[in-house]
C-alpha cells in the first residue's frame, strides 16, 4: 500500500502524528503548522530509508553509469556528447531552481494559499494561479497539495487552476525552460497561465450550474486576513541576529535539498530519454511523425500521455522533439498533455471532489491546449 507524504505529496515511508512523511523536513513542517510536539529524532532515523535506496541516489548512479559507459565504448560516443549537451544546457538553470525553491520553500507559509482559495470570484483563481507558480514541487508532489487545499475550503475551480499553473509555471521549472528554450520560454509559460486561468473561470461557471461537485462552493474565505499585514508583522518579528541569519539558510539549504530530492530524479530521467531519442530515433522519424501538423499534434499528445513523467522529467524530452522537428506548438502539447490528460491527476479529483470535475478536466483543457499549439506552430 502506497502512503502520501501530508506536506508535500511524495510517497512516505516514516510514520508519524498518523502519517507517513517521506523526510524529517516534512515531519517538522506538519509539526510547525499544527503546533505540535516535537517526534523524536531517534525514531526519526529507525525509519529513514537507506541511502542507497533513495531515487535520487539509484538514477544519480544509472546517470554516471551511462556517462563512463558511454564514454569508453566507442559507439555509444554520441550518447555520451548528447548527455553532456544536456547537462552544459540545464546545470546552471537546476541549481537556480533549486535554490529559489528552497528560499520560497522557506518564506512562503501555506496559510497565505489557504486563506485566498475558498472565495467563489474570479479573484480566487487568480490568486490559484499565482500561488501555484510559487510552489516548489513535481506535478505529482502538486497533487496531494492541492487536494488538501481542497479538503481546507478551496473551491473546485481554484484548486482546478492551481493544479494547471503549478506544474509549467512554477518558478523552478520557469528557470528550466529558459536553459532550453531561451526567450522562448515565455510562451509557453505565458499560455500555461492564461489556460489555467480560463479553465478556472470556466469551472466556474460550471459550478453555478452544478455540473461539477463543489462541495466548498459555500464557504466563506477569511476576508479579513491580510498578506501583506502578516509580512509585516513577520518582518517586524524578525531579528538579523547570528543565530537567526543561521537558522535562515539551513531552512533555505533543507527546502532546496528536499526538492531536489523530488525532483532531480525525475529531471536526470527525462535527460536520459531525451539523449536516447537523440541517438538512436531517426530525425525522419520525428519529422514524420510528430511534425508542424496536425497528426504530428495528435501523436505527441497520445506519447505525453501515455508516458508517466513528472513535469520536470518532461521538459528535457520536449526540447528534443522541439529541435527534432522545430515545431514548438508540439513542445508546448507534450507538456501540457502530461498535466491534462494525467490519469493520476484525473483519478485524484475523481476520488476525492468527484465524478464530474474529474471528466470535465480534458473536455475544457485538450481543445485549448490543441489551440495554442497550432498557433505557435504557426506563427513561431
Amino acid at each position: 500500500m502506497k502512503h502520501t507524504d501530508p506536506v508535500c505529496g511524495m510517497e512516505g515511508h516514516i510514520k508519524a502524528h498518523g502519517h507517513y512523511f517521506c523526510s524529517e523536513a516534512c515531519i517538522r513542517k506538519y509539526e510547525k503548522k499544527r503546533k505540535l510536539k516535537k517526534y523524536c529524532p531517534e525514531c526519526i532515523i529507525s525509519h529513514k530509508l537507506p541511502w542507497y535506496k533513495e531515487r535520487l541516489y539509484i538514477v544519480g548512479m544509472i546517470t554516471i553509469l551511462l556517462f563512463l559507459i558511454s564514454y569508453f565504448v566507442a559507439f555509444l560516443n554520441p550518447l555520451f556528447d548528447a548527455l553532456v549537451d544536456y547537462t552544459k544546457l540545464i546545470w546552471w538553470a537546476v541549481l537556480l531552481g533549486l535554490v529559489l525553491g528552497g528560499v520560497i520553500d522557506y518564506l512562503v507559509p501555506r496559510e497565505y494559499i489557504e486563506k485566498y482559495l475558498g472565495r467563489h470570484s474570479k479573484s480566487s483563481i487568480f490568486y490559484a494561479v499565482i500561488f501555484g507558480f510559487l510552489m516548489s514541487a513535481c506535478s505529482h508532489g502538486i497533487l496531494a497539495i492541492a487536494i488538501e487545499l481542497y479538503k481546507k475550503g478551496a473551491n473546485t475551480s481554484s484548486v482546478v487552476a492551481f493544479l494547471l499553473a503549478s506544474p509549467w509555471a512554477n518558478l523552478p521549472i520557469t528557470i528550466l525552460f529558459f536553459g532550453f528554450f531561451g526567450m522562448k520560454a515565455l510562451f509557453i509559460i505565458f499560455s500555461a497561465i492564461v489556460i489555467a486561468m480560463i479553465t478556472g473561470l470556466i469551472y466556474q461557471v460550471l459550478e453555478r450550474k452544478k455540473m461539477v461537485e463543489c462541495d466548498k462552493c459555500g464557504l466563506k474565505g477569511n476576508h479579513d486576513f491580510s498578506i501583506w499585514a502578516d509580512m509585516k508583522k513577520r518582518w517586524n518579528a524578525h531579528r538579523f541576529t547570528k543565530e537567526n541569519n543561521a537558522e535562515m539558510f539551513k531552512g533555505i539549504a533543507n527546502g532546496g535539498w528536499s526538492l531536489a530530492k523530488m525532483v532531480m530524479w525525475w529531471i536526470l530521467i527525462g535527460m536520459i530519454l531525451a539523449s536516447l531519442a537523440r541517438v538512436f530515433i531517426p530525425q525522419h522519424f520525428f519529422i514524420a511523425y510528430m511534425g508542424a501538423t496536425f497528426l504530428g499534434m495528435v501523436v505527441v499528445l497520445v506519447l505525453a500521455t501515455i508516458i508517466e513523467v513528472c513535469s520536470e522529467g518532461s521538459a528535457p524530452m520536449a526540447f528534443e522533439i522541439f529541435k527534432q522537428t522545430g515545431a514548438f506548438g508540439n513542445s508546448f502539447v507534450f507538456l501540457m498533455a502530461g498535466v491534462v490528460t494525467d490519469v493520476t491527476e484525473i483519478g485524484l479529483i475523481w476520488h476525492n471532489i468527484g465524478r464530474k470535475a474529474a471528466i470535465w478536466l480534458p473536455i475544457v483543457t485538450v481543445p485549448q491546449v490543441i489551440l495554442v499549439g497550432y498557433l505557435f506552430n504557426i506563427l513561431l
